[in-house]
């Protein structure tokens, strides 16, 4: 746990108690503040209870008498579409807003560091599709080289219930725009964006919004390197916003586009190959074809973020090269489940927007897609130019009619439920067909969440024999 410092003795708000409130009310009271904690929940309010913290309803003027800030859990909205009603009592109070991603920037360092030989490094990743699996393949390199590491934020644990840095290591936290958007305190060391598609709009108040939200890492705070994907209008604004000219080698461009071969630093792939280049010359590449863990361009663009930062934090590109090759890809993410007298079952469940299933079709031939969920804003028109790699889809969800009305020209089956799509899609494929789940949709129609569908898709899978 990172106890929180700054607060001893004061009064500091935590408002939801699900992961990250909860570890956020253990590390003030660690650093000895004064939790004071609520969630509109009666089942959260019991867990805090049951951790021996008092939940005080926020509504009331004497809860919030001599608070000196207000920690927001990133789920619940502070400004668009409408702010909740104690962010706005908070406002009204003057009370400062925070998160726990701010409270971790300030409270992580500390005065055991001055008697390290080297100091511990942060490393925080944003961006709208791939930012789980660029976070986890540099936790994975680092791991393989046996440097001391911690995955954080938006995958693995909590920021505030990681453990205290020892010497030289690296912590990986993975940030989405709700934890950039609110933070005041934003202080990586390297920062990587990797790239920008719609996705929160109604969060943030359409696309600008969220973009802003992301370029907060950035601009509040600072990094000595920023690692930018190249290949959207806002990433190469970016990159021009945070460099002083071409030879500026503080900020590393990536893409999987263009060749990068200019004065800077850039990492770049084509055809499965990563070339690394430095002041117009190549210092290094990778055959990124062969990594089963690495599927596909979108992939090959978590791989060229993954190696600027390893090469950034001082790793030799054959060392990262054969970290690669171990790194077996995340569940839900491109998962290869299985492979069945040729047939090959890969878990996309993640993919719940039209870019990221865009992203998984394009990694595939002869694909047997079982597609559908809670369609999101906007339609399924960015789909269109991989249909051709669809042999035929299997539409599940609720509204798995309606959703098939937007896969026009595609030889399609309505089957509702997960377990009819994976029976008919495994009785129809032949030797060289991939089954993919990448449902271009939420899954709150049917599931929990992208996880509980995801499972349900291997679960179904193994049963087949």
């Amino acid at each position: 746990m990172i106890p929180v410092l700054g607060y001893e003795n004061r009064k500091v708000a935590v408002l939801g108690l699900g992961r990250s409130g909860l570890a956020t009310a253990r590390a003030l009271r660690e650093g000895n503040a004064i939790p004071v904690v609520w969630d509109d929940n009666a089942e959260a309010r019991a867990r805090a209870e049951a951790e021996g913290f008092t939940p005080q309803e926020l509504s009331k003027d004497a809860a919030w008498e001599d608070v000196a800030v207000l920690i927001l859990s990133p789920g619940i909205p502070h400004l668009y579409p409408s702010p909740n009603k104690y962010v706005a009592k908070a406002w009204e109070l003057g009370v400062p807003v925070d998160n726990d991603i701010s409270l971790f920037f300030g409270s992580f360092a500390t005065t055991e560091w001055d008697e390290f030989d080297t100091t511990p490094r942060i490393v925080a990743v944003t961006g709208s599709n791939g930012k789980s699996t660029t976070s986890a393949l540099i936790h994975h390199v680092l791991t393989h080289v046996k440097r001391p590491t911690q995955l954080a934020g938006n995958i693995g644990r909590g920021v505030l219930d990681i453990e205290p840095a020892i010497d030289g290591e690296v912590v990986v936290l993975e940030l989405s725009s709700y934890q950039t958007d609110l933070a005041r305190n934003l202080t990586p060391d390297v920062a990587v964006f990797t790239n920008l598609s719609p996705d929160h709009l109604d969060r943030h108040a359409g696309l600008g919004g969220y973009f802003a939200a992301k370029r907060r890492l950035f601009s509040e705070g600072g990094p000595d390197r920023a690692v930018i994907g190249v290949d959207e209008n806002e990433g190469r604004y970016l990159a021009n916003q945070l460099g002083t000219g071409l030879a500026d080698d503080r900020v590393i461009r990536i893409s999987t586009e263009t060749k990068l071969a200019g004065k800077g630093w850039n990492v770049f792939a084509r055809k499965g190959f990563l070339s690394e280049y430095r002041k117009g010359r190549q210092a290094g590449s990778i055959d990124l074809r062969k990594i089963e863990g690495l599927p596909g361009a979108h992939n090959h663009q978590n791989a060229c973020a993954a190696y600027a930062v390893c090469r950034t934090l001082g790793l030799a590109p054959r060392v990262i090269e054969a970290a690669f090759q171990t790194f077996g890809g995340l569940p839900h993410r491109s998962q290869m489940i299985a492979n069945k007298n040729g047939i090959r079952f890969v878990n996309d469940s993640k993919a719940t927007n039209v870019d990221s299933a865009a992203c998984a079709l394009a990694a595939f031939d002869n694909i047997r897609w079982i597609c559908g969920g809670l369609e999101k804003e906007g339609g399924l028109d960015g789909l269109k130019p991989h249909f051709g790699r669809v042999k035929k889809a299997y539409v599940i969800g609720r509204d798995a009619a309606k959703f098939a009305l937007g896969l026009e020209g595609v030889e399609l089956e309505i089957c509702e439920t997960m377990n009819v799509a994976v029976a008919r899609a495994a009785a129809e494929a032949e030797q060289g067909d991939t089954v993919l789940l990448a449902p271009a949709a939420a899954s709150f129609d049917q599931y929990d969440s992208f996880e509980t569908r995801g499972d349900d898709f291997v679960a179904n899978v193994e049963a087949l024999g």
